[in-house]
């Protein structure tokens, strides 16, 4: 009798929550986060270490509440990233092999005029700012238009991650 063959098809799906941040560095593990509206997904992952982050972050600024950043770092834009890439650092990840992958940041009302607050274009924009003054390039991003909820998946073992959108799935590739 021969053993089953191998795959690196994920066989255990860890949720990140809103406001909440998880890496891995298991093959068979999948990251996922739900609902992304105006919220940011950052999706990170270093091929040659094997480790993958998710970010679900909601606010662009901490220092409207350093109390709730002080609690809860994955809440903000500013706090989580950093905390992120340190994580994924502790499990041997290193920035200049990072991949970076953003979705979410759409606007809240019926169109993007309605849209009062901007909390997805204001996310966005501290991500890139953060990143670039980091020395770290977005390497693809799926962000803005409307309200619809999307849920991102993170396979840690070959970084794919995979968009779900309104029934449809879309591949994001670093690059591509």
């Amino acid at each position: 009798m021969s053993a089953p063959a191998f795959s690196l098809r994920p066989s255990r799906d860890v949720v990140v929550g809103m406001a909440d941040a998880k890496c891995s560095n298991e093959a068979a593990e999948r990251l996922v986060t739900y609902a992304l509206g105006s919220c940011l997904a950052v999706a990170i992952h270093d091929p040659a270490a094997g480790v993958a982050g998710l970010l679900h972050v909601m606010m662009p600024d901490s220092a409207i509440d350093a109390a709730k950043a002080a609690a809860n770092p994955a809440m903000f834009v500013d706090t989580g990233v950093p905390q992120l890439f340190k994580a994924c650092y502790a499990l041997g990840a290193k920035k200049e092999r990072m991949t970076v992958i953003v979705a979410g940041g759409a606007h809240q009302g019926d169109n993007e005029d309605d849209d009062r607050f901007q909390i997805g274009k204001r996310n966005f924009a501290a991500l890139r700012k953060l990143l670039w003054k980091n020395g770290v390039m977005i390497g693809a991003s799926e962000v803005g238009g409307s309200r619809l909820p999307r849920t991102l998946l993170m396979e840690v073992g070959t970084g794919a991650v995979t968009l779900k959108v309104n029934g449809r799935e879309i591949a994001l590739k670093a690059g591509g």
